[in-house]
Formats: C-alpha cells, structure tokens, sequence
C-alpha cells in the first residue's frame, strides 16, 4: 500500500506509539504530583493509545524481520530489538490492565508501584529504540543489498556542492582521483560489540 513494504511500514508506525507511551507516563506523574484529575486521565487515555499502536508496531515488526535482507550481525540484533520491543509492550499493557482491573481505583501503594514499572517501561523502551536506530543507521538494515551497493559506488563518486553554498567543499579536479582513492579505514561505532568483518 502507498509504495510501502512492511519494513517502511513499521518504520511508519513505530515511533509515535513510544512517544505516547512516554507521554502516559509523564501525563501520570505530573497529575499525581499536582493533584490534577484531568492530567492523570490524560495519561490514561494516551497509555490506550500508545498500547494498541505499541502492538500494531511490534506486529509489524515481526511481520517485516523476514522481509529484510540481512547477514548475521542485523540478525541478532533484530532479535535482542525484537525482544526488548516486546518487553515493553508486556510492561505498558500489564500497567493499563491493572488499571482498568482496578477500575482506576488504586492504592497508594499500588499507584507508586505501578509508576515505578512504567519507568522501567520507558527504559527497556528507550533502549528498543537504541537498537532499532542501530539496526538503521549503523547496518542498514531495511535496505536492500542491491541498493546498498548502488549507493556505494554513488557516494565513491563524490558529489560537489554549487560554489557559495555554505557545505560546499572544494573536490579535485579530477574525478577519477575521488574514486581510485581507498575508502577510509572502517571504524566500529562506540559500544559495538566484538564481532569480526
């Protein structure tokens, strides 16, 4: 639909369920700390929000994981990305279903429990988000081997920006000299893990 395959879709769908997820969170907090009903209902009804798209992008996650083109580095950390994905979404649903079993009644102690299993939510939510932008940015994951070969030999070509403009750096004369030269040495983002190339 639209163009889209699933990887693109869940990259479509997965970023506004954590920020709702992250602004239930806060939502709540900040209502309990100000005594205010209608932030701490705000929270509740964006924790719906958040949940049902949460779970719309895990779906389509796991729908799209078999879908990418990848080696055994993108496999496993779509599995570790995959699992803290669904992590989240157990905490974040556990929370709405305590209380929608509780009929929002709760007890103090049982609404600072809950507020304390919401932020570990937003960690393991954060740290899914981490992985996926590592998956992204640092292995291309989602783009196909075919593409990501064409756009090497592009990027070997070099590219010029118009004189004036304020990125614009001065290339040699001679393209040929940009593309015979060797690429830069490879250099593993901090925190990598061992691996070998």
């Amino acid at each position: 639909m639209f163009g889209y395959d699933l990887p693109r879709w869940h990259a479509v769908v997965n970023d506004l369920p954590a920020a709702l997820l992250v602004a239930a969170v806060l939502f709540d907090l900040v209502g309990w700390a100000t005594k205010r009903e209608s932030l701490v209902w705000t929270g509740i009804w964006t924790l719906w929000a958040g949940v049902i798209g949460g779970w719309a992008a895990v779906i389509l996650g796991l729908l799209a994981e078999k879908k990418l083109d990848h080696g055994e580095a993108i496999h496993d950390l779509m599995q570790t990305h995959q699992t803290l994905a669904i992590a989240s979404m157990i905490v974040f649903t556990l929370v709405l279903a305590w209380k929608l079993w509780r009929r929002f009644q709760l007890r103090q102690g049982e609404d600072v429990l809950l507020k304390v299993v919401s932020a570990v939510g937003i960690v393991l939510l954060v740290r899914t988000g981490a992985v996926g932008g590592t998956l992204v940015f640092d292995h291309a994951a989602g783009m196909p081997t075919a593409k990501i070969q064409a756009e090497i030999e592009n990027r070997v070509g070099g590219h010029v920006h118009a004189p004036g403009t304020m990125d614009h750096v001065d290339q040699p004369a001679d393209s040929t000299a940009l593309r015979d030269s060797a690429p830069p040495p490879h250099v593993d983002p901090p925190g990598t893990p061992p691996h070998t190339h």
